[in-house]
């Protein structure tokens, strides 16, 4: 896909006067137009496509700036049709709001396409879709396009509305892969693992292992194909003694695939054609790995967001499962001047709106020392929960302790897109929503804590739901999503023991470690250890 790149440039100089009112918190800003986009336009596994009407419906949180808004209008764009009774949902979280008039301010668009292609392809490809969408938006000049990622589709469809995005010019988003990262990393002059960029095929995954090995003294490494998402296209090597060539080579050949659907010789040619990078694998008994969200704005001033824990899974614990937020006192404060770098470094460049950045840290006698792993160029899955808790608070982070300030006092959350279990199919989207009310789940305003809900369609189809559990403290955050899942697991009466770790920060002593099981067991509260033991990479 091509765009006119003069043409989206002069556009995205329309950010400038918008940007002191893109916020989720309560405004009395002028009349704007949100066009919402959640087009998944990166590779995705293929067992990811029977979600994606799913992840379309993540940022229905924008529903939420109806009423913090009052002259804000919002237009969601779709595959298939929203459930009415979700969107109802999000207009109930908050009090106070004329319904009505919230209703004549929102318009739902459904394209009719359930195929797995992006979203923005498939508006593309309908005329006249665009040309209503278009009609959609009173004045261009205080319009939005808010997509999950900007990629040329995004950008196409930027030009034919005549509205500017909040994201980079795609030309950029070599700065969001794993090679650019490294780059930029290196450029912002943030410590990194050892490793190198660029891989094109074995030989030269090989050499560089080997160079890692000898360098770093490695005795694990990680091959990363460059445009991977959520740890999908991530593998560990394990290597013995031997550094000669044949040994690295047949141990590269042993490697181990974080997505299942994966098989080493598919991996070897998707370096050839996606290209990879190898670096050293930091391994330890305690390696917590949090992430900083931040935004750049047009004038290159760069803002840090949040900080949160990541909750990880998979087969060697680097699929993103979900978040916990603030990130763990004891260091969240280090990642502050590392991600400002970054965060500079990617505004140099010429990098607009949201990202964020991945880290591993590790504990030594003189503190915590973070290294930089990835730069996340778009929206992912600490995207929605902190704009959720904004939107539900009226609070704001504050970088210097690393939490949120709000009315009500700090806030904390666990959050996921994957709260499930074997029975949890057998629920539709009415269902979760019925628990919700029936088990006093709902979010309540005047305590400033409780459940939403999102991804909800997943239900029926994958067999879980996102949901992000809101508290006073990181245990209370806890025990609130423990209640939603034992809530779920009673409706199902799922006798599997389905397990999500929690992974709470902190001290042991201070803070309970929580992992959540299905079915009876969960029902009469079964609470279990776990803690991390490996990093995201």
């Amino acid at each position: 896909m091509t765009y006119d790149r003069d043409a989206f440039t002069a556009l995205q100089s329309g950010l400038v006067p918008m940007w002191p009112e893109m916020t989720m918190r309560r405004t009395d800003g002028g009349a704007r137009t949100l066009i919402v986009l959640s087009s998944i336009s990166v590779p995705v596994p293929p067992r990811i496509h029977p979600l994606l009407q799913a992840y379309e419906e993540r940022y229905l949180f924008y529903v939420l700036l109806l009423a913090n808004s009052p002259q804000a209008r919002v237009v969601y764009v779709t595959s298939q049709p929203v459930l009415p009774r979700l969107l109802d949902y999000y207009l109930n979280l908050l009090p106070g709001l004329d319904a009505a008039d919230a209703r004549g301010r929102l318009t739902v668009v459904s394209v009719g396409d359930p195929t797995p292609r992006p979203l923005t392809q498939k508006i593309l490809a309908r005329p006249r879709l665009v040309q209503r969408l278009r009609s959609l938006v009173p004045d261009p000049a205080r319009a939005l396009l808010l997509p999950f990622v900007t990629t040329p589709l995004e950008a196409e469809l930027a030009v034919r509305l005549g509205v500017p995005v909040y994201g980079s010019d795609p030309d950029l988003g070599w700065l969001g892969t794993k090679s650019g990262s490294r780059e930029v990393f290196a450029a912002a002059g943030v410590e990194h693992p050892a490793g190198a960029t660029r891989l094109s095929c074995l030989g030269d995954v090989v050499d560089a292992v080997r160079v890692v090995r000898e360098t770093a003294g490695a005795r694990q490494v990680m091959v990363n194909l460059d445009n991977a998402v959520s740890g999908f296209g991530n593998a560990v090597v394990t290597l013995d003694r031997s550094t000669d060539r044949r040994s690295v080579e047949r141990a590269v050949r042993r490697m181990q695939l974080e997505d299942p659907e994966l098989d080493v010789d598919r991996f070897l040619a998707r370096v050839e054609t996606e290209r990879a990078i190898v670096e050293e694998r930091i391994c330890g008994d305690q390696l917590p790995s949090p992430s900083a969200q931040l935004r750049a704005s047009p004038l290159g001033e760069v803002e840090l967001l949040s900080t949160h824990d990541q909750i990880l899974g998979g087969p060697s614990g680097q699929t993103f499962e979900g978040c916990r937020f603030p990130a763990d006192r004891r260091y969240a404060t280090a990642l502050r001047e590392p991600a400002l770098a970054i965060g500079r470094e990617l505004a140099a460049r010429g990098v607009i709106g949201r990202f964020s950045v991945d880290f591993v840290v590790t504990r030594s006698d003189r503190g915590w020392r973070p290294l930089a792993l990835e730069v996340n160029l778009r929206n992912g899955g600490t995207t929605h929960p902190m704009n959720t808790l904004a939107a539900l608070t009226d609070g704001s982070y504050d970088a210097r302790s690393g939490r949120l300030d709000s009315p009500a006092g700090h806030r904390c959350y666990v959050a996921t897109d994957h709260l499930g279990g074997s029975g949890y199919a057998s629920l539709t989207p009415d269902d979760v929503l019925d628990v919700v009310a029936e088990k006093g789940l709902q979010w309540d305003h005047r305590t400033h804590s409780g459940v939403v809900f999102h991804m909800v369609s997943a239900i029926a189809v994958g067999g879980h739901v996102g949901l992000t559990a809101i508290d006073r403290t990181p245990a209370m955050a806890a025990r609130m999503f423990r209640r939603a899942k034992q809530a779920l697991d009673a409706a199902t009466a799922d006798e599997d023991r389905t397990v999500i770790d929690l992974t709470l920060p902190g001290p042991r002593k201070q803070l309970p470690r929580v992992r959540l099981s299905t079915g009876a067991a969960a029902a009469s509260g079964d609470a279990v250890v776990s803690w991390p033991r490996r990093p995201a990479t």
